[in-house]
């Protein structure tokens, strides 16, 4: 039987629309990250711009608040060039009930080369992904539940800087997995990526039961989990994205589960402290680790910058 190609990539296997990590293979995540690579220095110059997206048009369709992604998508689109539109969806024609497509549709006849796409419906980007044009590219900022792939290379990146390697790490993800986007492109990158042991580690309220087939090990008590650990990856408490009594209260969550600099000690001494943003001090993590030597959470914007420059550049380098 025929297999069912990738639709993140062309038919010689290059990546034309980046939707999630799941599904790519471990050098075509290492190019991202080699490409990131190189323009990490760009913030250091005088003229922060380079010519790579030049002529190109990029639309940042943002259906849910953000706005730390939305910032860096438009600064990477800047300074590689492009011309950049950020919908402001309150006021456009969806609101008013024109469907995705027809807004895709119209947007395209403007054309748009990059749509950059974060919406509450998982898979929606794949369907965007679907029906636009060859020489279109999508690439996801957050879809649901679903995936969050350049945080997900973001973090990556940010590893690899601090770690060198990913063959001997032993990382922890720690938190509200169940809502978490980017626990599951997280996880899916690290193992693409060589890692070899990747935790979970939540109260079972809020840690899917199908986990363990991803390949992960799972904890439900947070010294445990973290216990030798190189990486620790906190994750924000998903509020708007629960639905009933999944905790009791924030301040029993800190109790059990926050990162506290007595329980970082459990893991190694060098072991290097991550999160996607924004924080909820006292409630994931306290504010002494937040802001403390281990921490590389304000490394992490900057490296998004480059990741999401490496992504728009590889898929519009690439045609259908």
């Amino acid at each position: 039987m025929p297999t069912t190609r990738n639709p993140q990539l062309n038919k010689n296997g290059e990546l034309i629309h980046l939707l999630s990590p799941e599904g790519l293979s471990r050098d075509i995540l290492t190019h991202i990250l080699d490409t990131a690579s190189n323009f990490v220095s760009v913030n250091d110059r005088e003229v922060k711009k380079l010519p790579l997206l030049r002529g190109k048009s990029v639309f940042n369709l943002f259906f849910e608040n953000s706005t730390r992604t939305r910032t860096t998508f438009d600064i990477a689109a800047k300074r590689l060039s492009a011309d950049v539109f950020t919908l402001d969806i309150g006021r456009s024609s969806t609101a008013k009930g024109e469907t995705l497509l027809d807004t895709i549709d119209n947007l395209s006849a403007m054309a748009a080369d990059i749509f950059v796409v974060r919406h509450s419906e998982s898979g929606a980007p794949y369907l965007i992904a679907k029906h636009v044009a060859p020489h279109v590219h999508v690439v996801n900022a957050g879809d649901g539940r679903h995936a969050h792939p350049t945080q997900g290379l973001l973090d990556a990146y940010t590893i690899r800087h601090y770690k060198k390697d990913f063959t001997n790490l032993r990382v922890a993800i720690v938190g509200d997995v169940l809502h978490s986007r980017v626990a599951r492109s997280d996880i899916h990158a690290l193992l693409a990526l060589g890692c070899p042991e990747v935790r979970v580690v939540g109260p079972r309220t809020l840690v899917p039961s199908d986990l363990a087939h991803m390949g992960v090990r799972v904890f439900h008590n947070l010294e445990e989990g973290i216990r030798d650990c190189d990486v620790i990856i906190m994750l924000r408490l998903q509020n708007e994205r629960m639905s009933g009594a999944l905790l009791p209260s924030s301040q029993e969550y800190f109790k059990s589960f926050g990162l506290t600099p007595e329980r970082l000690q459990l893991a190694k001494p060098d072991a290097i402290v991550m999160h996607p943003g924004p924080i909820n001090r006292g409630v994931e993590i306290s504010s002494a680790v937040a802001d403390g030597p281990q921490s590389v959470i304000l490394a992490q914007v900057t490296f998004g910058i480059a990741v999401r420059m490496a992504v728009m550049s590889i898929v519009a380098g690439n045609e259908a």
